[in-house]
């Protein structure tokens, strides 16, 4: 598979959202080919399609006092976060040159960010029950996305250097008993930004999915 990537900088989610909306159109119409947009976001909480209200600790105007956006989105999952030392990645993939196999995708995704992990000596893995990349018994990447005509929107998160106080607002994923969330920054214990892992992970995702072409 042949893909671009663009990295969009730092942008609120729903300006991010249109660059996606209007990708996902030009990658389904066969204008485009499959894209990898990167980008950090300011302070926001999404609620998945699987939301559950329970999940949110605060009342909605509770998080507008502390400058978090709250957005209603329709990729998979239920509650996350994204914000600033976040290194978010939207693959805009048209799933059909892999098999139209949902599984594999997500899987593949998460090969993409493990070997990300790898190459800072940081030991990720897979939840037999939750999507996205763990150590140990903490979140260090969530997951969550949507299909339209066999081409995939939304993506993952993965934690550089995020203020992990932000997940202490929400019950994130909606998973409860006993896991957490990490970032890179905390398992390494020192700085790891999202310029230092940015490359890291176009480069790993090279090798999972293919061939990669710079705009």
């Amino acid at each position: 598979m042949k893909f671009q990537v663009r990295d969009l900088g730092r942008l609120s989610y729903t300006e991010a959202l249109e660059v996606q909306k209007e990708t996902l159109e030009k990658v389904v119409n066969g204008e485009s080919p499959s894209t990898l947009l990167l980008v950090e976001h300011n302070p926001v909480i999404t609620l998945g399609a699987n939301f559950h209200e329970d999940n949110l600790l605060l009342p909605i105007e509770g998080y507008a006092k502390k400058g978090i956006e709250v957005y209603r989105t329709d990729r998979g999952g239920d509650v996350t976060f994204h914000g600033p030392g976040q290194l978010v990645a939207y693959p805009i993939f048209s799933i059909a040159e892999r098999g139209k196999d949902v599984h594999k995708w997500l899987r593949d995704m998460e090969s993409a960010v493990i070997l990300t992990l790898q190459s800072f000596g940081v030991e990720g893995g897979r939840n037999d029950v939750n999507t996205g990349v763990w150590v140990g018994s903490n979140k260090i990447c969530a997951m969550g996305v949507k299909l339209r005509r066999w081409v995939s929107m939304h993506g993952l998160a993965l934690n550089c250097n995020t203020n992990l106080g932000y997940f202490q607002l929400i019950v994130p994923c909606g998973i409860r008993g006993g896991y957490g969330v990490t970032t890179l920054t905390r398992e390494l214990g020192r700085e790891v930004t999202i310029d230092e892992a940015k490359p890291i992970l176009i480069q790993r995702f090279q090798e999972v999915f293919g061939e990669e072409t710079s705009v």
